[in-house]
């Protein structure tokens, strides 16, 4: 992190920890470079970070001033879902989101798909080019079961910064995260099988979990901590686990990273119950703080943890590359893998790892967790002016998922339908719910900037969410 950087996160923390009111006149730059010893340019340039996260705006010949912002919305409550095992539904309302993702409505606030327009990119393609160009036989032929071992390489480097001490032979190239994740329930589960999981927890895997005959216990689930272990305990004590599921690092849907301390409990808590953790860490790397936050894995002497991740939210889903770290289970994973898909494509595996192995990777992730934090800024600044009062809203630590809590009286599912006659769409709470909770909540995606139009949308939302309201 650059000094500006350093000094810009230093100040926006003063001013949400209330040190600088709103409307209050800020330190000039003079003082500011005096008190820290640096240059008036990088108070400048902190200054116009702020100024782009709208935290302070200038004012002609008397300095910077700290923007009235409205009272910031308290995080969602402590979720309380039915602590027995249910089965997954929903199915037809997730196939109408999936399917939305190719319609008209716009802009993509309710997918899980990072933004793909950034020039970090680019040396991606150029290298899909080279290869194209120079090895496209070689690019055509079948895969070994456990991927190429080159990215598999790379993989294991990058998984250092998640304190994840691998061998290439220790992990499985997937197609996708959704792959990898499939393969790691399959490993440790069976039809009828229980599974413990965060709620509300991403829609993709509890239509797994139903697709493979299994029954979910959903876990109350803090949205600053993550899993209430109290709650954990007592299911296990109750209930025949299979496994525990979660995503602790940059949550999906709440953006939360759960802490160290509790990470290490829920490791205690699946060794003393001889379990399987199924950890998705997805969207690990696009924690705003670095270095980036360790992985329940990295705590594993045991290796009942079966971490799973992927590129399609640091790189581009389409990609379809993803992996899983089994442990103990890596030849069940191995057959899971061969009766499914059998092996993954050559190209793309080749491509990202010489994207990785000539630094373009972690040049792309420093821009995107910048981006994205910028982002979360504009957004939740827009959320609080256009959505009623009495909302809560999360507050993600990395990611670009915003997980919004409305009034009890709203129904988001009808309230989507009030949205697709503007060709908008939006990820209904309920999804998330094995049992249908969180009716009146809503997944937003901030991936992309608020330009003009896509502003609008959101204003849009924020009026029906209020018609809504006065019509209840």
């Amino acid at each position: 992190m650059t000094r500006y950087q350093q000094l810009a996160t230093l100040l926006a923390e003063r001013i949400e920890q209330g040190l600088y009111q709103s409307g209050e006149r800020l330190p000039s730059v003079r003082s500011l470079s005096s008190e820290h010893g640096v240059s008036i340019s990088t108070v400048q340039q902190a200054y116009h970070v702020l100024e782009d996260r709208q935290l302070i705006s200038p004012q002609p010949r008397s300095g910077y001033y700290v923007t009235p912002r409205k009272a910031v919305p308290p995080l969602p409550r402590l979720t309380r879902p039915a602590r027995w095992p249910v089965e997954v539904k929903q199915w037809s309302e997730v196939l109408e989101l999936i399917n939305s993702r190719h319609s008209e409505c716009t802009p993509g606030f309710f997918s899980g798909a990072p933004d793909l327009t950034q020039s970090t990119v680019k040396p991606l393609w150029r290298e899909m080019g080279r290869l194209s160009q120079h090895q496209a036989a070689e690019m055509l032929g079948y895969d070994q079961i456990q991927g190429t071992r080159i990215l598999r390489e790379q993989i294991a480097r990058l998984l250092l910064d998640s304190n994840c001490v691998v061998n290439p032979e220790d992990i499985v190239i997937t197609n996708g995260c959704h792959e990898a994740l499939s393969i790691a329930i399959r490993a440790v589960c069976e039809p009828g099988d229980i599974v413990a999981v965060e709620s509300p927890s991403f829609h993709g895997t509890m239509q797994m979990l139903r697709g493979y005959g299994l029954k979910v216990v959903e876990i109350p689930t803090d949205s600053a901590t993550g899993m209430s272990l109290e709650a954990l305990e007592l299911v296990l004590e109750q209930w025949p686990i299979k496994a525990i599921f979660l995503v602790p690092n940059c949550n999906n849907p709440q953006g939360f990273i759960m802490p160290d301390a509790r990470k290490k409990a829920v490791l205690n808590l699946a060794k003393r119950y001889d379990i399987a953790i199924i950890e998705d860490d997805v969207y690990g790397e696009l924690a705003y703080e670095y270095p980036r936050p360790m992985a329940i894995k990295s705590l594993d002497v045991g290796d009942c943890v079966l971490l799973c991740g992927s590129f399609s939210k640091t790189l581009a889903p389409g990609l379809r590359i993803g992996w899983i770290v089994p442990g103990r289970y890596l030849d069940r994973v191995l057959h899971m893998k061969y009766i499914g898909t059998g092996s993954t494509p050559v190209f793309t595996q080749r491509a990202i790892a010489g994207f990785i192995r000539e630094g373009h990777y972690h040049r792309h992730l420093r821009r995107m967790r910048q981006y994205y934090q910028r982002n979360l800024e504009h957004f939740t600044c827009r959320v609080r002016q256009y959505f009623p009062c009495g909302i809560c809203v999360s507050r993600p630590q990395g990611g670009f998922l915003l997980w919004v809590e409305l009034p009890e009286s709203i129904d988001v599912a009808r309230f989507n339908r009030l949205l697709r006659e503007e060709n908008i769409y939006v990820a209904n709470g309920s999804l998330f719910s094995a049992s249908g909770k969180y009716s009146h909540c809503m997944r937003l995606n901030y991936a992309l900037p608020l330009d003009p139009a896509a502003e609008a949308v959101l204003r849009k939302v924020g009026e029906i969410a209020e018609q809504a309201l006065e019509n209840t």
